[in-house]
């Protein structure tokens, strides 16, 4: 059944074209912490991504996204970079899920009623 779905489906992985062209051309160059793992052309300077799972671009961490769109030539663990302590944990996107953030008013999230006060009068239009 996995050969099968492979040969079919891309958005689950990587397809039976790109494991070839992997298999055939590629150079693994590292792997991120959701188990993503990255490769680079032997001829060329194309960069690309297996997944680890569902295929969704909001995965990849911003170290990782730097390198395969040729922002920076160095690895991320090769960079000189270091993590400023302000920086949080790479999260994927959360849109569609419990987690998702809701802005005030948005009509997924819990109503927030007004405290009456004395000052104020509610309009009645058969006044």
């Amino acid at each position: 059944m996995g050969l099968i779905k492979q040969m079919f489906t891309w958005w689950d992985g990587q397809s039976a074209g790109t494991r070839l062209w992997t298999w055939r051309k590629g150079i693994r160059v590292g792997a991120d912490s959701q188990g993503n793992i990255y490769y680079r052309e032997r001829e060329r300077d194309r960069r690309w991504v297996i997944y680890n799972g569902d295929v969704d671009a909001s995965r990849i961490p911003p170290e990782w996204h730097g390198w395969l769109h040729h922002t920076v030539d160095e690895l991320p663990g090769e960079s000189a970079h270091k993590r400023k302590k302000y920086e949080q944990p790479h999260v994927s996107n959360q849109t569609g899920t419990p987690n998702a953030y809701r802005p005030r008013g948005s009509i997924l999230t819990e109503p927030v009623t007004a405290k009456k006060t004395a000052a104020y009068e509610a309009w009645n239009p058969e006044i």
